[in-house]
């Protein structure tokens, strides 16, 4: 099966994507099929050369039922009709051809597009994700999606066989008829279209602001879901449909002064067709009356009019959609236009198998400018050693973590693995490399197998099984109707905060990674649990680099060394043991943490 690779975007002016860029950014994933594109191309030349085709020969059958001549009443128009029937025929049937031909070229262009959206916005930087709104976004990529797939269709075979309808019935005319009634033809065509493209123009800024309200009340609903439990919390329905609906009533007025422009573009395009085939009938039926035209010549012009006047009110609705798809595929290009703010180096290499030391070298960070959150960071982490990091909330902990994993780079200094700056690895071999008990564990709306085997999708039952038995999560999964196939609800909500870490270790367990990073892994478990657990994430990070983000002091006893940070800076460093001697501020801590458990038994 082919796949589209990633293909150039149409350039952007003025904030507003150009038309024929983006048509030309599309025709590559569509080129790719373009022994389909021929075959099809052939059916739609036939399908119009016998459409068009029609209306002659029913003239010819009118002209050949002439009363005073019975063998021809009944030989010329049995075979005229034979002609008509097939012509009818063939035109229904090479259309149906071609979008047979067609409809996996659209498809597969669809399918490659929206696959390359969504790899780009997994390829985007935290940031981008922290700040986005998950409502307004799904929408943007829903309309876009589809859209695509209409562009495509019409843009390729629907334009085309309306020029190619409206090149052969004018080429007829002339040929046959007198030559004012192309120049009506021509006329018409030239108002219509001149009409529609200027009317069109103006209302797409309608169309835009509609789709940025559907997506602001779109963001809105869906935010207030999420965070269903805090709105109950402090009982604001009301407050928050109040909202929802402010956003809705803004969007129903865009969508009413749509329509109405919509309205006022239909009655335009009605009444110059109008004119047209007013003009057309009054020239055909003065020739008629004149003796220059039979009977069959009107009727020939008649259909020919109804047969252009379809397209040509297609071509209205064909123009609009296609400035609305563009439209709608606005936002979805402005996605594939975003920059990542991490990005691999040219000359990136992959991280080398086994155990890799750890090196902080005089990091500093700031995710504003205006306000440092690390300062001079500096400090190593042997293979096969733990270093446990601790301090008071704010201190910049968890943003070791994920500088760790490269979600954001370092303002100053430099991460290096293995010897390695961090910038010089590729992403993808570095987090292959790393596994974290994260502080806020999310988790799937799926099973917890499914959830568990996400550290390592390829592991077997039995390794998951393993895994959750060293996060000493089995037995509590034994005991749910459903085992190992109960679902735990959006974000995981249908569980505890215990159960969820429990999840997020075996999870990290599973995956086996020669660098394992525990950002406050057993902040949401009771002490029992806790040091049941300890046991096993101690022995896990036997052989690995290990780094320990905690603010219970109680699961860093035992690293081979334990930082202290305060406001971004390293205040203090040492073993367990030597802190407490030094009666600073680990010891501070440590002594208010031993009161306030002491406090709870």
């Amino acid at each position: 099966m082919r796949r589209a690779s990633s293909l150039p975007l149409p350039a952007q002016s003025s904030g507003e994507l150009k038309a024929w860029a983006t048509i030309k950014s599309l025709l590559p994933y569509v080129w790719q099929w373009r022994g389909r594109v021929a075959l099809a191309m052939v059916c739609l030349i036939f399908a119009k050369v016998a459409n068009v085709g029609v209306p002659i020969i029913f003239k010819h059958v009118v002209d050949a039922l002439d009363l005073s001549h019975k063998e021809a009443l009944i030989v010329v128009p049995a075979a005229l009709l034979l002609a008509y029937g097939a012509l009818r025929f063939a035109t229904s049937a090479f259309t149906e051809l071609r979008e047979i031909l067609f409809a996996r070229v659209t498809q597969q262009a669809v399918r490659s597009i929206t696959l390359e959206v969504f790899q780009h916005l997994h390829a985007l930087s935290l940031r981008f994700h922290l700040e986005r709104q998950t409502g307004g976004l799904t929408r943007d990529i829903e309309r876009g999606t589809r859209s695509i797939g209409s562009l495509i269709s019409y843009a390729i075979y629907s334009i085309l066989p309306i020029l190619v309808e409206i090149s052969l019935v004018l080429g007829v005319l002339v040929n046959n008829y007198d030559i004012s009634f192309a120049l009506i033809t021509v006329a018409t065509l030239l108002v219509y279209i001149t009409f529609t493209v200027k009317v069109t123009n103006w209302r797409t800024h309608l169309r835009r602001q509609a789709n940025e309200l559907d997506s602001a009340a779109n963001s809105r609903a869906i935010d207030s879901l999420i965070n269903y439990e805090t709105v109950k919390y402090f009982n604001n329905e009301a407050y928050e449909t109040r909202r929802y609906d402010d956003q809705l009533r803004a969007w129903m007025n865009a969508q009413i002064r749509n329509q109405y422009s919509l309205s006022g573009l239909n009655i335009g395009q009605a009444l110059i067709i109008a004119c047209g085939v007013t003009a057309m009938m009054w020239n055909a039926a003065s020739g008629v009356a004149a003796g220059k035209m039979t009977l069959g010549d009107i009727v020939l012009v008649n259909a020919f009019l109804i047969q252009l006047y379809i397209p040509l009110n297609f071509l209205g609705v064909l123009y609009r959609e296609i400035r609305q798809a563009l439209t709608d595929i606005e936002r979805m290009f402005t996605l594939l236009r975003t920059e990542r703010e991490v990005q691999d180096a040219p000359d990136a290499v992959e991280l080398p198998a086994g155990p890799a030391g750890l090196r902080f070298d005089n990091v500093s960070f700031a995710y504003d400018p205006r306000r440092p959150v690390l300062e001079h960071i500096n400090f190593d982490i042997q293979p096969g050693h733990t270093v446990a990091v601790v301090g008071h909330s704010g201190a910049g902990k968890s943003t070791l973590s994920r500088l760790l994993f490269r979600f954001y780079d370092v303002s100053d200094g430099a991460i290096q693995l293995g010897g390695t700056d961090l910038r010089k690895i590729r992403q993808a071999s570095l987090r292959k490399a790393i596994g974290i008990v994260p502080q806020d564990t999310v988790l799937f709306n799926d099973s917890i197998l499914y959830n568990i085997q996400y550290g390592r999708p390829e592991a077997s039952h039995d390794e998951v099984i393993a895994a959750a038995r060293a996060a000493q999560l089995h037995d509590f999964i034994l005991d749910l109707p459903d085992g190992y196939e109960t679902k735990v609800g959006e974000r995981g909500l249908k569980l505890s905060g215990g159960e969820k870490q429990r999840v997020a270790i075996a999870r990290a367990l599973l995956k086996n990674p020669p660098i394992l990073v525990f950002d406050e892994a057993t902040s949401a478990l009771d002490s029992k649990t806790e040091k049941a657990i300890q046991a096993q994430l101690e022995a896990a990070a036997k052989g690995r680099t290990a780094l320990i983000i905690a603010h219970r002091l109680s699961t860093v006893m035992n690293a081979d060394e334990i930082i202290v940070l305060e406001s971004g800076q390293v205040i203090e460093r040492g073993s367990h043991s030597t802190l407490l001697a030094k009666n600073g501020a680990y010891a501070q801590m440590w002594t208010l943490q031993q009161q306030e458990e002491s406090m709870l038994a």
